[in-house]
């Protein structure tokens, strides 16, 4: 399973510990290239991946719920809802239009 098509935790139950090693794997690449690119903290992210993947496995997001000790720790939370599209925009100012 590709990461890029994780759009809600509840589709990591029942993958085989080898498919979330995959995931664990492509959550750590695209991690360490955004903040190579735009800055941030790699260790609260990477250190939390396999966590957040057994909790994510076990636990039931639409009714359980997770909270993070910093917001750097939840950088795996959000590229598996969803987000993993747009994580290049991390630590991005974003322009508003003018009115």
């Amino acid at each position: 399973m590709l990461l890029s098509e994780i759009t809600h935790p509840n589709q990591l139950h029942n993958l085989s510990i080898h498919e979330l090693e995959d995931i664990a794997r492509q959550i750590r690449e695209r991690h360490l290239e955004t903040v190579a690119a735009t800055g941030g903290h790699l260790g609260p992210g990477l250190g939390v991946v396999e966590l957040t993947l057994g909790l994510y496995q076990t636990l039931d997001l639409d009714r359980d719920k997770v909270i993070w000790d910093v917001g750097h720790q939840a950088y795996p939370h959000k590229m598996i809802t969803g987000r993993y599209n747009n994580f290049h925009t991390l630590r991005q100012k974003m322009e508003l239009p003018d009115i």
